[in-house]
């Protein structure tokens, strides 16, 4: 009787269910948004959490399919100043994109002839510049919607107010990773920052990464670049992300590396692009 009586008294303090057994771990939900502390019902998961899961893998394939708005993108970057061009994938649509990774990497036939014909237009703007930021859709447009354009604008101006050169944004639609190695074949930039919407989880449909890599060219291996991941409201806020971006950006360039050899040992006091003393320690 006892021991019934604290099962129900458990439950009606975690789910409001007599018919829910609470689990020990309840109190760290406030702190992650990782699926611990659900509780149970009999040998199975509370209704609350199996709604709380379906909703969640609903969000998560919303996320995928969701179309990307590079228009609106690219005009929230123009507002700002930065010259942008609009590419695309070998990709013709999300299924075929979703079917193919292969074509995600690849910049198609029409978006090659126009990325030459911008940098020979203006190759001033474009060639030998120290960093080129490529954004794509990747497995999650409501990421880059959400998170992309606000980054962006606030790199590249810490980028010009410490004298290092960027390239017009591309903006690339159905592209993954590695789309923005062939980018940097027509660029020439020193560094490429790749912002790209990552897999959803299931707590995580907004969830953008960037991905850094030294002397970019299609063909360089994934061990070449480094990454950035989570960013998002409620992951790395914006404000974290750039002061991780502009470490790694700053020890990059400086070092000439990316990838395995280059160590994110940012030290708590870090302000972008300043240096200190043993910056460049431990590689």
């Amino acid at each position: 009787m006892a021991k019934g009586g604290n099962g129900h008294d458990r439950g009606r303090r975690g789910h409001g269910s007599p018919f829910v057994t609470d689990d020990p771990w309840e109190g760290l939900r406030e702190f992650t948004d990782a699926r611990i502390g659900m509780g149970r019902s009999g040998v199975s998961l509370p209704l609350r959490e199996w709604l709380r899961f379906n909703l969640d893998h609903a969000l998560a394939k919303d996320a995928v399919m969701l179309p990307f708005e590079s228009d609106n993108v690219a005009h929230g970057l123009r507002e700002k100043g930065i010259k942008v061009v609009q590419l695309d994938s070998q990709a013709k649509d999300k299924d075929h994109y979703l079917a193919r990774p292969d074509l995600g990497r690849r910049l198609s036939p029409g978006s090659k002839a126009a990325l030459d014909e911008a940098v020979k237009g203006d190759p001033a703007a474009w060639l030998d510049k120290d960093v080129l930021v490529v954004i794509c859709d990747g497995l999650s447009a409501l990421a880059i919607h959400t998170s992309a354009v606000a980054l962006t604008t606030r790199f590249l101006a810490l980028l010009k107010e410490h004298a290092i050169s960027p390239a017009p944004v591309a903006v690339v639609t159905r592209g993954r990773v590695a789309v923005a190695d062939e980018v940097n074949d027509h660029a020439k930039a020193r560094l490429v920052v790749n912002l790209v919407g990552e897999r959803p989880g299931l707590s995580s449909p907004d969830s953008m990464g960037a991905y850094i890599t030294y002397g970019a060219y299609r063909g360089i291996m994934e061990e070449s670049r480094n990454c950035i991941s989570n960013i998002r409201p409620a992951g790395l806020s914006l404000d974290d992300a750039l002061r991780k971006l502009a470490y790694i950006v700053q020890k990059a360039l400086a070092l000439r590396i990316t990838g395995t050899s280059l160590k994110d040992d940012m030290p708590d006091n870090y302000l972008p692009f300043e240096l200190s003393a043993g910056f460049l320690e431990g590689g």
